[in-house]
């Protein structure tokens, strides 16, 4: 177990956050990154404006080579993709593999953890991309990608600093036990600026949505493993971001 500095913000927090929700070439003192652990959780929020930003900005340069609405959020989904390293995908697929395919805790984790992937695994994958790109060229058509994109980028990381704080975690090891749990302030600041970002944006009701996608993935983490690991984490973004981006385009529609 790796002792934690507990200060509430250092400068690393944010190289250190991007370093792990993303693949982009940072540099970052890795002995310090992994004495802050869980405190740097905060950044994660800020993470998901840089991501947002930059998918909004390339959407713009999409549009403005003529690219169709649809093709354009196909190149979206995949520029997103390879940035995050298909980490957060990959936890929703490890999910759905072992939460609904093993009979207990101790089956559910081993599948978890295998890198075989199943049936559910491949069935959620592909249905949240679908549904993803059919959101996404619903609100680049509309115009309002920019704004979108950020809170959604946003709020889907938040919800992951909430999770990590509220939920114990379910495995005696691995990268969610090492990183280790966030401390109320640190979990209440990763809140407040991911708040913040989406009452900016416009879209203060999907604090709501965002947060009521976090319970369902909470309860349903407890109820089948009794808590939360790294694949969990991705999950809950991936199914934030969902909620999220349906809303939107059911609010616009």
């Amino acid at each position: 177990m790796f002792k934690h500095d507990t200060a509430l913000i250092d400068r690393v927090d944010l190289p250190a956050a991007l370093g792990l929700l993303t693949r982009l070439p940072i540099v970052v003192d890795s002995e310090k990154a992994m004495a802050r652990g869980a405190a740097s959780a905060w950044a994660y929020p800020l993470v998901g404006v840089m991501i947002g930003v930059g998918l909004a900005a390339l959407t713009s340069v999409f549009l403005g080579l003529d690219i169709p609405a649809g093709i354009a959020a196909a190149l979206i989904l995949a520029t997103s993709v390879i940035a995050t390293g298909a980490m957060h995908e990959d936890g929703l697929a490890d999910c759905a593999d072992g939460l609904w395919g093993g009979w207990d805790k101790v089956r559910r984790l081993a599948i978890m953890k295998d890198s075989h992937i199943g049936v559910y695994g491949v069935c959620a994958i592909a249905l949240a991309l679908l549904i993803r790109w059919l959101a996404l060229s619903t609100i680049i058509a509309f115009g309002i990608h920019w704004m979108v994109l950020i809170a959604v980028a946003t709020l889907s990381r938040t919800s992951m600093v909430v999770m990590m704080a509220t939920m114990p975690n379910a495995r005696d090891d691995g990268l969610s036990r090492s990183v280790g749990r966030p401390a109320a302030q640190t979990t209440w600041l990763a809140i407040g600026i991911g708040a913040t970002v989406a009452v900016a944006c416009g879209y203060a009701g999907m604090i709501l949505v965002a947060a009521s996608a976090a319970l369902a993935c909470g309860l349903i983490a407890r109820s089948k493993i009794g808590g939360q690991t790294g694949d969990v984490l991705g999950a809950t973004q991936q199914v934030t971001e969902l909620a999220i981006l349906i809303a939107v385009v059911a609010t616009w529609n």
